[in-house]
């Protein structure tokens, strides 16, 4: 695969993909440069001035990472190898970072060595259906139209894939065995995904909205309006998806119609050479967005002090600038905001509520749930140790993507076809994103203040009646979480129109103002040009202007008591001053509190910043695999598949693959065939019988494992007497039993040489042979001759003659499979090994010994 990969990116093409790198981020460092300090002006002004909306009535967690020490979820699943097109079992390891790591064993992640692979979610799609996936291949390539139920370039061992697909990075493929496995692994991905794509951080008021500003610009220049779904992940990864987005088509139109093979191979080596140029794309913005920032921070010292001496000034001169450009936009805006925006506020509106509202109430239920189990536990007595248990689970509910799921399941059937089209939403899985990240933050946010309360009251009251504790606590948080997830709501349903309608009218309006507005930049002093552009006071011209109509909208859903809505002047304004100053106090650690144990699950806490000499502890469980045996996770391939066959040549290898899966699985029953080796044919000629009989305790270290030379005869199952050449002694330590419970020598031996079925008159015969049995078990106590088993067992065969039932309870024809040597035979798992009597000539307690006759 490496050669389709070099000889369609050869050295010239590679320095055209370099060039064109180089130039688009020269494009985007200047536009960058001017919003860096745009950005810093509000920041400087909104730390002057305040600001802000109703107050949080729930805490915040105070710490930057409230998963330090723990791990997300880690397990065994088969992944796909495309360098020798199978499938291997590898251990899956997430930390706290949301990286997939991939090991080749359990026992190499816990000797921390470095993983197989690791995967950044960021821009992926978890799928688990290969026509899912076939969907999104097919349109990879241009001019290639699959046909229906065109079998995929993968076959899948297990009904059970998982699929992690993205646009222009290399895929992945894996599968599990059962459908739970599935749904706990997909929920893990999902979460990766979610968690990685969200990669700007909020606290950053200069870099992040510098960047996203720019960016939004950037393709605005190019004619790209509205939601970008690639809008995700860490600043470099998302401008290396700036580059792919104009560089990539035109690659596909020139590499693709050169592509050769199937189509199934095209794809593989469109998808191959798209990864490369992705990777090579990718290392180029992440050093020179590096080398851009640390630039614009070198600069930020002077322009804030620029910035705090002219503040006054700077901010006469843009309410001055906005007022002409409100004059010119204004009238233009509003005609366009009649006609063909606000009919159609209120049904985007209604298409974003429903969902948000379902998955927002979930979050509520699922609270509650864990609440009821907590209660469950007090009530019956379960001590402080197992409600610290409980309360280190609940401490980590938001971050639990398995729990989370039924939350997150209600924002995915937000759908927003039909308005779309119309303003230029490629994909509601922006919102659908960000719903999810503030569901998480609400949950976060209701745990984190239970978990105060509780332990203020715990405090005050001591631990008497926690039961009483807990409900009073639970339903105080749960009216907080009703006002705080309407306000976040709201907040988001704002947000969300404004990212649907201002695109939409900027694209309509710039046609006919943007030509207008370079002749306001000489309105603008030049010491305060660096922080004034007149592009973005045309767009806060633009926001004013349609705010008013989405702020109606959103207070008239208030209203409607079916999404659960509370009007803003409901939330009280430093209300429960009591409770914000708990908001200072660390997080509590239950299992200390409580004296509980040490964490049960140990995942390399050396990794990924969990070195702090405690083990790591992990959110979610492993996953329980009912009917499969306990050796699964630690076997190294699928079970029953060596080879998984392309789609090229399925029906070549199909009897291939089913002979191979023939002999990887000893378990299934083999043909019978004629014997190929001398070995085999010996065993034909001089069957084997096994005999066990008991052995006296005091001539037990007598007895050792030999084979010795004999003359006797054996009435085998079909009547015929066999003479008895060897008997080989094979002594097997088994536990002892009871005096209760343990066999008398005569039933051993009625069962050796009789059945119950037995005629009436061969009673007297079968006594005899018993007795003469144990008169020969006397003589080989007293003189300790192994020869005398041999004899013993000859003399009962001599006693049974041919009308009697078989001697032996047990017959096994010698197998030979060939792998083993004649000198090995017996040491098969599960049949009875040959022992010395001891390691270094001790004696050992040994209760049976067990005969091989062989016959001749």
């Amino acid at each position: 695969m490496g050669d389709v990969v070099s000889s369609h990116l050869d050295e010239s093409r590679r320095g055209m993909i370099t060039a064109r790198t180089r130039d688009v981020m020269k494009q985007f460092s200047d536009v960058y440069e001017q919003q860096y300090a745009v950005a810093l002006f509000n920041s400087v002004r909104f730390e002057i001035e305040g600001g802000g909306g109703p107050q949080s009535q729930l805490l915040h967690r105070k710490a930057s990472d409230p998963l330090a020490g723990r791990s997300i979820f880690s397990g065994s699943l088969f992944q796909y190898l495309e360098e020798n097109r199978k499938w291997r079992n590898r251990f899956v390891f997430v930390p706290n970072s949301y990286t997939i790591s991939l090991y080749e064993s359990k026992a190499a992640h816990e000797r921390s060595l470095h993983p197989k692979l690791t995967i950044n979610c960021a821009g992926y799609r978890a799928l688990t259906s290969m026509e899912e996936y076939m969907e999104l291949i097919n349109t990879s390539l241009p001019g290639i139209k699959a046909k229906v139920g065109n079998n995929p370039f993968i076959k899948c061992p297990t009904q059970f894939p998982l699929i992690l697909w993205h646009p222009y990075a290399r895929h992945h493929y894996f599968c599990v065995m059962t459908e739970k496995e599935q749904n706990k692994w997909h929920a893990v991905l999902q979460d990766c995904v979610r968690h990685s794509n969200n990669g700007l951080s909020e606290s950053n008021t200069v870099q992040t909205p510098a960047f996203t500003d720019a960016v939004r610009l950037y393709r605005q220049d190019k004619g790209h309006y509205g939601t970008w779904e690639m809008m995700c992940g860490a600043p470099p990864q998302i401008l290396a998806y700036l580059v792919m987005e104009t560089l990539q088509p035109e690659l596909r139109n020139v590499i693709g119609p050169r592509l050769k093979g199937k189509m199934q191979q095209r794809q593989r080596n469109w998808m191959l050479i798209s990864d490369a140029v992705y990777k090579q794309v990718l290392s180029q913005t992440t050093g020179q967005y590096d080398a851009l920032v640390e630039a614009c921070e070198a600069q930020r010292v002077p322009l804030d002090a620029s910035l705090r001496t002219d503040m006054d000034q700077i901010i006469t001169s843009k309410e001055h600038v906005c007022g002409k450009i409100r004059a010119l936009v204004l009238p233009k805006a509003e005609k366009l905001l009649r006609t063909s925006v606000q009919p159609y506020i209120s049904s985007i509106l209604e298409a974003l509520m429903e969902p948000a509202s379902r998955g927002f109430s979930e979050v509520r239920d699922v609270f509650f749930k864990e609440m009821v189990e907590i209660s469950k536990n007090t009530l019956n007595g379960g001590g402080k140790e197992k409600l610290g248990d409980h309360m280190e689970r609940l401490s980590m509910l938001a971050f639990h993507p398995v729990k989370m799921q039924s939350c997150y399941a209600k924002v995915e059937q937000l759908n927003l076809e039909g308005l779309q089209q119309r303003f230029d939403v490629s994909s509601p899985s922006v919102f659908v994103s960000r719903a999810q990240i503030l569901m998480r933050e609400q949950m976060d946010n209701v745990v984190y203040t239970f978990e105060q309360l509780l332990q203020q009251s715990l405090d005050a009251q001591g631990e008497n009646d926690m039961c009483k504790a807990i409900q009073r606590c639970q339903d105080r948080v749960l009216k907080k979480y009703d006002y705080d997830s309407s306000t976040v709501r709201k907040k988001f349903f704002r947000e969300a129109l404004l990212q649907i309608i201002i695109p939409y009218m900027l694209q309509q309006l710039s046609q006919s103002c943007s030509p207008e507005l370079p002749r306001f930049k000489e309105l603008i002093f030049e010491d305060f040009s660096r922080f004034l552009l007149v592009e973005n006071m045309f767009e806060e011209v633009v926001l004013h202007s349609v705010t008013k109509d989405i702020m109606m909208a959103v207070k008239e859903a208030a209203v409607q008591r079916r999404h659960n809505l509370y009007r803003d002047s409901i939330i009280l304004t430093n209300s429960d001053p009591n409770l914000h100053l708990l908001g200072e106090s660390p997080s509590v650690d239950w299992a200390t509190k409580f004296g509980g144990d040490e964490p049960e699950v140990s995942l390399g806490g050396g990794i990924e910043g969990g070195g702090s000499g405690r083990r790591r502890r992990q959110i979610v469980s492993m996953i329980q695999l009912e009917g499969l045996p306990l050796a699964y996770e630690s076997c190294l391939e699928v079970p029953g598949v060596e080879l998984i066959p392309e789609e090229e040549d399925a029906e070549v290898s199909e009897s291939k693959e089913e002979e191979e899966e023939h002999e990887e699985d000893p378990g299934l029953p083999e043909d019978p065939k004629s014997p190929d080796s001398i070995n085999e044919i010996r065993d034909l000629i001089n069957p084997v019988v096994e005999m066990m009989i008991p052995v006296p305790k005091e001539n037990q270290s007598d007895t050792t494992n030999g084979m010795e030379p004999t003359n006797a005869t054996v009435v085998v199952e079909d009547g015929v007497q066999e003479d008895v050449s060897h008997v080989t002694t094979l002594v097997e330590d088994v536990p002892r039993k009871s005096p209760k419970s343990k066999t008398s020598p005569q039933t051993i031996l009625r069962q050796l040489v009789g059945s119950k079925k037995q005629e009436d008159d061969k009673e007297h015969q079968e006594e005899a042979a018993i007795q003469n049995g144990i008169k020969e078990m006397k003589i080989t106590e007293q003189e300790g001759d192994r020869e005398r088993i041999a004899e013993v067992c000859a003399a009962v065969s001599d006693s049974e003659s041919s009308p009697q039932p078989p001697l032996a309870t047990d017959s096994h024809p010698h197998d030979d499979s060939g792998f083993q040597s004649p000198s090995n035979e017996g040491l098969d798992e599960g049949k009875p090994q040959p022992v010395t009597n001891g390691l270094n000539g001790e004696d050992k307690i040994i209760d049976p010994v067990e005969v091989e006759v062989l016959l001749a």
